[in-house]
């Protein structure tokens, strides 16, 4: 009720229910008291079937008790819990202070699991085989999602198993970007490449930094127009974590491979998000994801 801007609604809403409760008991009160037009032995004069004649007998008394049961639980309802309109009920109950104290409850209850892990290094907990079952449960439900069950992403979704990080793999910023998640945005640079052959010939210039498949005529030609991809990726193409921007050298694509799939992210450009976690998981469950994740990418160290 708190998007409307006006009382009307609420008081609408609340009276409109409580009218609705109580018409029931009117209802039922005419039902019972009003006379029908019977005949002497009781029947309506209504006829079906040749033999089936209508009769005016009252309600059965176990249905009126349990209508009126049922209208008097409805009142009391509404007088505990939130029924009409903006009012709250005298218990005060709300949908997110249940969801607050039951993840409290939870959270009380997972603590004593989560503490041994709090002293241990990234290096420890990759090592420790409890804290990796916990942290594999935690990427299942939080993360496989967009990652992939077994973490090596897909396009446009980052594999988490190789040493290709975006914005760092250490487990510091692992466990910033699960905790506020990551925007990254690269602009569409065709503008500032040039006409859509110099496009063409920065794609190509592109591919000669990994040593993949290229025109090698155009990559010469492209390599001046690269200026403008420098900002972010570095003269040469090794990019810059500090602001996201991909290595072009090592041979892995994110947004897909080829010339065509380069010139699309010059023209159009990229916006991509990961969501944080933090109003998911508390501190301690994103440390321990943390380590299962830099767990992944630096399995030699474990």
């Amino acid at each position: 009720m708190s998007d409307f801007t006006s009382d009307f609604w609420h008081l609408y809403v609340g009276g409109l229910t409580l009218v609705s409760i109580l018409a029931c008991l009117i209802l039922l009160w005419i039902s019972g008291t009003t006379k029908a037009n019977t005949h002497a032995d009781n029947t309506t004069g209504h006829v079906w079937d040749g033999d089936l004649a209508e009769m005016n007998n009252p309600l059965p008394r176990w249905w009126v008790y349990l209508f009126v049961i049922t209208v008097i639980f409805a009142l009391a309802y509404g007088a505990l819990y939130p029924m009409f309109g903006k009012f709250q009920g005298v218990l005060g109950w709300t949908s997110r202070g249940q969801h607050t104290a039951e993840v409290a409850k939870v959270e009380a209850a997972i603590a004593p699991i989560y503490a041994k892990f709090s002293g241990m290094t990234p290096e420890q907990m990759a090592g420790d085989s409890e804290a990796m079952a916990i942290g594999e449960r935690l990427f299942m439900n939080y993360c496989a999602q967009c990652h992939g069950s077994d973490a090596r992403g897909a396009k446009g979704f980052p594999n988490l198993t190789d040493k290709d990080w975006l914005g760092g793999g250490d487990h510091a910023t692992i466990k910033t970007t699960i905790t506020q998640g990551r925007i990254g945005v690269m602009p569409p640079m065709a503008a500032a490449v040039g006409t859509a052959e110099d496009v063409r010939n920065v794609a190509n210039y592109v591919l000669s930094l990994s040593g993949s498949p290229h025109d090698s005529v155009r990559a010469t030609q492209g390599k001046e127009k690269f200026a403008a991809c420098a900002a972010c990726h570095g003269m040469d193409g090794k990019g810059m974590a500090a602001v996201g921007a991909a290595n072009l050298t090592d041979g892995i694509w994110l947004h897909g491979w080829g010339e065509e799939a380069i010139v699309r992210a010059v023209n159009n450009g990229f916006n991509n998000q990961m969501p944080g976690q933090s109003a998911l998981l508390n501190e301690a469950q994103i440390n321990v994801l943390a380590s299962y994740v830099w767990g992944m990418s630096n399995k030699a160290a474990n």
